[in-house]
């Protein structure tokens, strides 16, 4: 039998889906860095939320029924994914407790495909920062808005008092210009 620490991270997930405790052990011990440093930055260095989410992660993969296909894209872009939608979730749930009466988008993404985990996965935190560095602050603040604090589409065009679509431009571009920079970093 091939140990834990021998199976690809697709034999894990097949695994973990078995209830199979080592597996998600091991899991915990390749990722944990990178899950807490994507949280942590998440709830903008709230520690306490941040190992919340953590648990809720590890949580949603022992009990989840999706799996991970090594032919839609790498482990490491999937498991973020699942890691980004934790977030938005709590987010989500803590502001309903706040505001039991008001309306809250529960589609946050809808419109935009979500170039940003594939980014994630595939380069180190520094690098990103550092591609982040050369953007506008006006893109910083978009793509932060989004993709770390949760925030939909329509409320960043609230908040800026700009249309939605012009919104929707702004990060493309935004999104364009950053792989950009991480291509160039890259080579």
């Amino acid at each position: 039998m091939i140990a834990v620490k021998d199976r690809t991270d697709a034999e894990l997930i097949v695994l973990i889906k078995q209830q199979h405790r080592p597996a998600l052990e091991e899991i915990y011990e390749r990722y944990i860095k990178l899950i807490y440093s994507f949280v942590y930055k998440f709830c903008n260095g709230n520690e306490e939320a941040a190992k919340e989410m953590v648990q809720l992660t590890f949580l949603r993969l022992w009990t989840t029924k999706s799996n991970y296909d090594p032919s839609k894209g790498e482990f490491v872009n999937w498991l973020l994914t699942v890691v980004r939608s934790v977030c938005i979730d709590h987010i989500r749930k803590e502001k309903k407790h706040a505001y039991p009466n008001q309306y809250v988008d529960t589609d946050r993404t809808k419109d935009v495909a979500d170039p940003e985990d594939q980014i994630e996965g595939t380069l180190l935190e520094a690098e990103i920062a550092k591609a982040k560095s050369n953007l506008s602050a006006r893109q910083r603040r978009l793509i932060d808005l989004l993709y770390w604090r949760g925030y939909s589409l329509t409320e960043i065009a609230e908040m800026e008092n700009t249309p939605v679509g012009t919104i929707k431009s702004r990060l493309h571009q935004s999104l364009k210009q950053l792989k950009k920079y991480l291509e160039l970093e890259g080579s």
